[in-house]
């Protein structure tokens, strides 16, 4: 485990003459110059958090916050995560704490791998020893339910001051571990931070983009989670390819409107934070979304299911927040609706079908 005796290890050399930063970044890259290393430190070790690190680790000096100290002890121990992708060895250059200060008080970007209804309180606790302006990532696909805010805006609140991006894209966590060709996007509106952050990410199987429309990758990240729900839903019934194709398509149409409506780029959703990460989480066997709708379409209780999961269903949570959204924006969201209705209000997912299949025609267009 980590202690605060520790020397990181030194990686990703920064060279005696770096293009000139921004100025919201020159304090973070002094630091950077002056230790030869960027120090990463990530918040939250689920499934995704843990992939998210071991693939940093290998580029730089990086550290896993756990909330348990059990958690992060075993980890240190045995170099795997028992929670979460126990099959998987964690690379020996990763290091482990639960000790909130130390995984921050040093580190040169804060990645916060945290599910959206913890985002706050957690951000909170890093505020208390993240130095002045060093960059915030969040890898969490979720809305804030009480106040609709996405953990961009939630970072803002709690840690005002700091440049902040996501980390998104189709990115199933067993697959990018597993080494398997995968592409991803980091949105920031700095280009200096976007240039840094996409070497620290970047693998030879992880190829990352980058994109300085944030709205855009965050919407797409809470829809896409919502519209998988009701494609694992036309599974669980038994239907098609048909079916499921259109569910996709049409719920590619929420997004974006919905995503615009909010000010992001429409070009965002038919790029990987939105099409891509779309037909990986409705296709996938491994999307915690897609099987929650998938066992609601067989007919099983949202209670006994949410009851059995070990890990966050983001869309569940966020698919209230998102219609609220929706009406807030004007939006039609058909779909968005059908599935907080069979989630929230114990409507059939056969009842949703036929409610979708029934509304009125319209041209697809517009």
């Amino acid at each position: 485990m980590l202690s605060h005796d520790d020397e990181p290890m030194t990686s990703i050399e920064l060279g005696d003459d770096p293009q000139p930063p921004s100025a919201v970044y020159a304090q973070v890259m002094v630091h950077a110059v002056n230790h030869q290393f960027i120090r990463v430190a990530v918040i939250g070790a689920g499934s995704w958090g843990t992939t998210v690190a071991s693939l940093v680790a290998e580029n730089t000096s990086t550290v896993l916050w756990a909330r348990r100290a059990d958690l992060a002890d075993a980890m240190t121990q045995t170099r795997v995560n028992p929670d979460y992708l126990s099959d998987f060895l964690l690379p020996e250059t990763l290091q482990f704490t639960s000790d909130m200060g130390l995984a921050v008080s040093d580190a040169d970007v804060v990645v916060m791998a945290v599910p959206s209804h913890g985002f706050r309180e957690v951000a909170a606790e890093v505020a208390r020893f993240i130095r002045p302006t060093v960059p915030i990532v969040s890898l969490a696909k979720g809305l804030e339910r009480s106040s609709l805010k996405r953990m961009s805006e939630v970072v803002a609140d709690e840690i005002p001051g700091h440049p902040v991006g996501v980390l998104t894209g189709p990115n199933l966590a067993q697959e990018i571990m597993q080494g398997q060709p995968a592409a991803a996007v980091v949105a920031i509106n700095d280009k200096v931070i976007a240039d840094e952050l996409q070497k620290i990410f970047a693998r030879p199987t992880l190829r990352i983009y980058t994109n300085p429309d944030i709205v855009g990758c965050e919407v797409a990240g809470v829809v896409k989670n919502v519209i998988a729900i009701g494609s694992g839903m036309a599974a669980g019934m038994g239907f098609g390819d048909n079916t499921r194709a259109t569910l996709m398509t049409r719920g590619l149409a929420e997004m974006s409107r919905l995503g615009m409506a909010m000010g992001g780029d429409g070009y965002t959703f038919a790029g990987l934070a939105g099409m891509g990460d779309l037909i990986a989480t409705c296709a996938s066997t491994q999307s915690r979304n897609n099987m929650v709708g998938h066992r609601l379409g067989e007919g099983e209780a949202i209670a006994d299911i949410l009851e059995s999961m070990t890990m966050v269903a983001e869309g569940v949570k966020s698919s209230p927040a998102v219609l609220d959204l929706a009406r807030h924006y004007s939006v039609e969201m058909p779909i968005t609706e059908q599935v907080v209705a069979v989630c929230h209000e114990g409507r059939s997912a056969a009842d949703a079908v036929a409610q979708l299949m029934q509304r009125r025609r319209r041209s697809e267009i517009g």
